[in-house]
Formats: structure tokens, sequence, C-alpha cells
């Protein structure tokens, strides 16, 4: 159900680009807005993980540095049954963590400084286990084409506004496209990155639940990673990472510190809720219900 669900929210994202082309040029701004569409998830596909790691600070971990954190993550692959991935780490106390990579065999986990001193052995384990059922339930692919496509309809407002400023009126309302219907521009100049956010965040919190599920089995400690997601929660509040907005949804958990938010707001979450995460896994552990 929940690859149906991404399968959905990838196909509206891909739709919106393309609408937005509609709007720009008619029918040749639609051809357009597929084929930029598609070199986007190109562009994805062979260079989001490069990104991601460039965009956090993280740099490429040495096994005489961390060999205990070698030997857990290369356990956890097995049981995975996946390749162990390459270790990075960002330079942040706060504790958090996320994965990236095109596939289980060009994958990369990155752990910050702080994930180390302030997690338990049996938590830290939770952690890397959901990471590495990120990797293998292709996560990371996924959420790294949205924040890359949502990126790229930002840029495509901004020459919604370009046009509003500098030639939305240049044609008739009757012409093939309405594109220079200056309400018509507005709206897309709003709607569209809002409507690329939301998309992005509903994938995001639909492929955690997942990974929650996926890593309390790989490790077998649901608890361990219930109790973890508690304290990465707190020190995100306490101390909130500096890092771009579109890359904090693929963290286990916002390092900005922004997840307490109710009502309307909660739509613009990058994450569920962590108290919904914990029950989870808290019946997991009881045997009631699969997270």
């Amino acid at each position: 159900m929940n690859t149906l669900k991404t399968g959905i929210l990838m196909a509206a994202l891909f739709g919106l680009f393309m609408l937005i082309g509609r709007w720009l040029g008619g029918p040749n701004g639609l051809i357009l807005g597929f084929m930029v569409a598609l070199g986007t998830n190109f562009f994805a596909y062979w260079f989001s993980d490069k990104v991601a790691l460039s965009m956090s600070g993280a740099q490429p971990l040495d096994e005489r540095e961390a060999p205990e954190l070698f030997r857990m993550v290369r356990r956890l692959s097995a049981s995975a049954g996946i390749p162990m991935p390459a270790l990075y780490v960002i330079p942040s106390p706060q504790p958090n963590a996320f994965a990236t990579g095109r596939d289980p065999n060009h994958a990369a986990v990155a752990v910050t400084e702080g994930i180390v001193r302030a997690l338990t052995p049996d938590e830290l384990e939770g952690v890397i286990a959901h990471e590495l059922a990120h990797v293998k339930h292709r996560d990371i692919l996924i959420s790294s084409i949205a924040a890359t496509m949502a990126g790229a309809i930002s840029l495509v407002a901004q020459m919604l506004q370009f046009r509003l400023m500098f030639g939305g009126m240049g044609r008739s309302d009757d012409e093939e496209g309405g594109g220079s219907n200056p309400l018509a521009l507005l709206a897309g100049m709003i709607l569209a990155p809002v409507a690329a956010m939301l998309i992005q965040m509903a994938i995001s919190r639909a492929r955690e639940f997942e990974a929650d599920r996926g890593g309390a089995q790989i490790s077998g400690r649901p608890l361990s990673l219930a109790s973890a997601l508690r304290k990465i929660e707190r020190a995100a509040e306490i101390m909130p990472m500096n890092v771009n907005p579109a890359a904090a949804h693929m963290y286990i958990a916002n390092p900005l510190g922004g997840d307490m938010l109710t009502g309307l707001a909660a739509l613009f979450r990058t994450h569920p809720p962590t108290e919904e995460r914990i029950a989870r896994l808290e019946a997991m552990a009881l045997g009631h219900v699969r997270v």
C-alpha cells in the first residue's frame, strides 16, 4: 500500500511539472515540462546522493576512527540482506542520521558526531537499522527524486514570477495555454512550490512509518528505536541543525526542530508525529499490531 501511495504521489509531482509547462507555453510547454521532469529525474538518480552529502557537510568515515560502528553496520546490513553502505560523519552535535544513494549497491549512511555520544549502543543500532530499511526499500531514491523535483518546481515558479512582471500581458487569454492571464500566473507562482512541498512531505511521511517497521525487524529492537526517536526529537528542539530545509525530510527526525506543528500547519511536517511513531513501535514490541 505504501508503495502504491508513493507511486501516486510521484505521479502527482510529475503531473504538476507538466501543468506548469502548460501554463507557461501551452501544448509546447506541456511537452517541455515532461522533458524537464525526465531530466530532473535523471539528475536525481545519478547525483542526488552526492548533493545530499555535500549539503550536509558529511565526510567519509574511516573504519579506524569508528570500528564498533562499522561492525554494527556490517552486521545489520547482513541481517537486512543488503550490501554494507558507505559511512559518513556529519560535524554536528545534534544526534541525527540519514541514508542516501540510488540503490542498495550504491548507498551511504551519514550519522552526526552527536548521535554516538547521545544514544546507547542499542538505540544507535535501532537508528542504523531504520536507515538500512530505507536503503532496502529504495526510499533513498524516491525521496531524493522528490526533493530534486520540488526544488526544480520552485525554480520554475520564479520563471512564472518573471513572466508576470515582464511578459504576462503579452498575449490574450484566448491563446493556447492561457499562460498570459496574470491571475493564473500569480496563482501558479504561489501554489506550484506549495503543492510540490506538500507532495514531497507526504512521500517522506509515508515512508518513515515503513522504515520504522523495517528497522525494528532488522534490529529486533523496536523499543530501542522508539527511545532513540524520543531523544533525537528532544535534542533537535534544543539545538536545531543548520541544514538546507529541502534536505530536512531525509533525516530520521526533522533536524530543524520544526515537527511540533498542529492543525493546518501539520501538512508541512517533514516527518510523522514522533509520538505516533513511538506508539506504533511500542505496539509492535508487544506484538499487538504491525508498524
